[in-house]
């Protein structure tokens, strides 16, 4: 099988499952445009979060790397009028045309966009008595993954959803020998998840439109 293989056959589901409107469509674009790595997820996978988080009910979500904020407009829409998701980016220019999606989606009554390392965000959502999150999507930096996964559990209670996104790393995963940083905290996160006494927890591995990768879904239980 072949990459254009892989993105035929996401462009014939998404063709028929998958709707992107045109403030999805502006949101990749306008990312594009400004020069934004293009890591933010597939329609088919931002179908995917928005099910989840359907599924779960969820009314409070927390989303760790806005990017471009495709992801974002896919989580908040799953939500009820009077929900709210708090996302966070480091980065201040991507922060700003994330801004511009969300308001263009006219979802800035939803999303609350939050400037800075989140691993000092995250502490302060904690004094602020934050959560418990319905669903947290972790999409950020790799190497610090078993920190977030760390706050993840602080800002979560029993029956909350964690996503954690491109954990396959073209298959780098399996090396334990691998001197990528990326790797390493991908392989510690599975880990502590692995340990954990409150997650049960699977990886699935895809391939599609944006190559071969992969996600960790894990519940909080008791």
């Amino acid at each position: 099988m072949s990459q254009q293989t892989w993105t035929a056959v996401d462009d014939y589901f998404n063709g028929l499952l998958v709707e992107e409107d045109e403030a999805l469509l502006a949101a990749a674009a306008h990312s594009e445009a400004a020069g934004l790595p293009p890591h933010q997820v597939a329609p088919n996978q931002g179908k995917l979060l928005h099910l989840l988080a359907t599924l779960r009910g969820a009314r409070t979500i927390l989303e760790i790397g806005t990017l471009g904020g495709y992801s974002t407009i896919w989580l908040a829409r799953a939500l009820p009028e009077d929900g709210r998701l708090v996302t966070l980016e480091a980065d201040e220019e991507y922060a700003a045309v994330a801004a511009a999606n969300v308001s263009r989606a006219g979802l800035d009554r939803t999303v609350d966009l939050r400037v800075g390392k989140a691993l000092d965000s995250l502490p302060r959502l904690a004094a602020e008595g934050a959560g418990p999150f319905d669903l947290v999507f972790i999409d950020a930096d790799k190497p610090s993954n078993p920190a977030y996964l760390e706050w993840a559990l602080k800002l979560t209670a029993p029956g909350s959803v964690i996503v954690g996104d491109n954990v396959v790393r073209d298959g780098a995963v399996t090396d334990p020998a691998s001197t990528d940083p990326r790797v390493q905290g991908v392989r510690r996160f599975t880990e502590l998840i692995a340990e954990h006494p409150r997650l049960t927890a699977t990886t699935v591995q895809t391939v599609g439109a944006k190559g071969y990768d992969g996600f960790t879904l894990a519940l909080v239980t008791a």
